[in-house]
């Protein structure tokens, strides 16, 4: 897809909330897209509801069905995204006593498009006082030469609640992956909880080496933050001694906090470290409550 095909189809992406009268639209510029959605989810004292939903660029946001007082919303891209050259942003927002979650239909996939300038795609969550969110978005695969910054930051009341999964597949099959740049930086009731910065890919030193990801190609984390989150527990290390990748869970200083780190040849056996991590953490909590 051409620069400007995908600029065209950036500006035609649906708005389901328009932006406010005189706010300026993301412009485009010859060498990628600038977009930037946006997701606020409030509590109207019965059920969290979506006052709004702004897609843009390769973002199209979709209310999804749930049983239950939560919200959800699936992110369905629009348009190959990122390439080199893309600047692109989600603002994710929930107000006091919401409950949301967002999701990805598919992996997102870093191309080099038609610049070797570098893409960024940056997340911001925030969540307030006594309420919830999961970001827990599909895997993000770098593909060769692709070159891509993301940053992930989270700003947290002191009642708020988080889940965050995130995964990274370096390369596609048979393939070297990109470069591939990230950080999390969370913030709780103003003080920093985390603060991750993780390099993959040339001309990274040693990414690949025995004390990073020791030929592994699929690394994600899982964090989990707010009361009832025990973090006074050892760290545990799942899967010790497996060559199919391994996990660690451990609490964080500034908690109630726990955050778990894996690594695994493929993004399936990924998926099932982390799961088998959640299900720790949650075991954990059941037991302190005694339930």
């Amino acid at each position: 897809m051409s620069p400007a095909t995908r600029l065209a189809s950036a500006r035609a992406t649906s708005d389901v909330s328009s932006p406010p009268p005189g706010a300026q639209e993301p412009t485009g510029h010859p060498d990628g897209v600038r977009a930037t959605a946006r997701i606020r989810a409030a509590h109207n004292g019965r059920a969290t509801t979506l006052p709004q939903l702004r897609s843009d660029g390769p973002f199209h946001l979709r209310r999804l069905r749930t049983g239950g007082n939560a919200a959800r919303v699936g992110i369905i891209g629009a348009m190959s995204a990122p390439l080199g050259g893309d600047r692109l942003s989600l603002d994710i927002t929930a107000e006091d006593r919401a409950e949301l979650e967002v999701t990805t239909a598919a992996a997102t996939l870093a191309l080099r498009g038609p610049t070797t300038a570098p893409a960024t795609y940056d997340v911001r969550l925030s969540v307030a006082e006594h309420a919830i969110l999961r970001w827990l978005p599909q895997p993000l695969i770098s593909s060769a030469s692709s070159n891509l910054r993301q940053t992930c930051t989270v700003e947290l009341d002191a009642t708020a609640r988080l889940v965050l999964r995130e995964e990274q597949l370096l390369g596609r099959a048979g393939e070297e992956p990109g470069r591939l740049v990230s950080r999390i930086l969370v913030r709780r009731a103003g003080r920093t909880l985390l603060d991750q910065h993780t390099a993959y890919g040339s001309p990274e030193p040693g990414w690949d080496g025995p004390a990073v990801l020791n030929g592994n190609r699929a690394v994600g984390q899982l964090l989990l933050v707010g009361p009832g989150v025990n973090a006074r527990a050892d760290p545990v290390l799942l899967r010790e001694g497996s060559k199919d990748g391994c996990a660690l869970l451990a609490p964080l200083a500034e908690g109630p906090a726990l955050l778990a780190t894996a690594v695994a040849p493929t993004s399936s056996v990924l998926r099932e470290l982390l799961d088998e991590a959640h299900a720790h953490a949650l075991g954990r909590q059941r037991g302190r409550s005694g339930a």
